[in-house]
């Protein structure tokens, strides 16, 4: 996936959840837009050094985006719009092993959840089968290469997890699939130390037939890609 052209800067602060102001190249301060609902630990530190687009959009009130924070592990994709965007391309090249390649025609985005109640990412359909497939974006870093989601208690996130299980229980086949954008990042786990109710509700959904799973990111700041699996299990004593 190619990206947009990008500068550099400084950030100063991350903060209303959806701006940051940064000190750009030239040293004229910048607010520009955030597009990152989650806490971002680790990877809004002030002084950290960050990479931003701008948009051709003249209606934007801001119209430049931050993409990526240099955090103290690696670098992170904090724009979460691109991991849907990073699965659909890996999607077409076949990265994804346990789901195999996929045509364009076959690949619906925000499908509707059956019970009515939202939607998830993708619905993969071919023939008679029918893959529901939800991303989540992963950019917390806990120690030692260990990466866990979510970094905010999140109702949404276990509402999909809810609704996938509900599905595989009725006999569809359901998945979802973490998106590590930050490259200091070796192997995921679900958060329970930030959201109990979530990390239960996904081990439960496991247990139930949910498929899981992890994969990596890599980029030279002019392309970025999904490019290999990463180790997910529900101990942060695995490796």
């Amino acid at each position: 996936m190619k990206l947009p052209e990008l500068q550099s800067g400084t950030l100063v602060r991350r903060y209303k959840r959806f701006l940051a102001d940064i000190i750009d190249a030239q040293g004229k301060t910048l607010t520009i837009h955030c597009p990152n609902t989650g806490a971002m630990t680790g990877c809004a530190e002030p002084g950290s050094k960050v990479y931003y687009s701008r948009s051709d959009n003249e209606k934007r009130k801001y119209p430049h985006t931050l993409e990526f924070v240099e955090s103290a592990h690696g670098l992170v994709g904090v724009n979460t719009g691109r991991a849907n965007r990073l699965v659909e391309d890996a999607l077409g090249r076949g990265i994804i092993t346990e789901l195999g390649c996929w045509s364009a025609e076959q690949i619906q985005a925000e499908a509707a959840i059956p019970s009515g109640a939202g939607r998830f990412d993708f619905l993969l359909s071919q023939g008679q089968e029918n893959i529901f497939v939800e991303v989540k974006s992963v950019t917390l870093h806990v120690e030692d290469g260990l990466g866990a989601f979510p970094d905010a208690i999140s109702t949404r996130a276990l509402k999909h997890v809810e609704a996938l299980q509900m599905l595989v229980d009725q006999g569809a086949r359901g998945l979802l699939l973490f998106c590590v954008q930050h490259l200091g990042i070796q192997r995921v786990m679900p958060a329970s130390h930030i959201d109990r109710e979530y990390a239960d509700a996904l081990r439960a959904a496991a247990d139930r037939g949910v498929e899981i799973f992890a994969y990596g990111c890599q980029t030279d700041l002019l392309n970025m890609s999904l490019s290999h699996r990463i180790p997910f299990d529900f101990d942060r004593s695995f490796h």
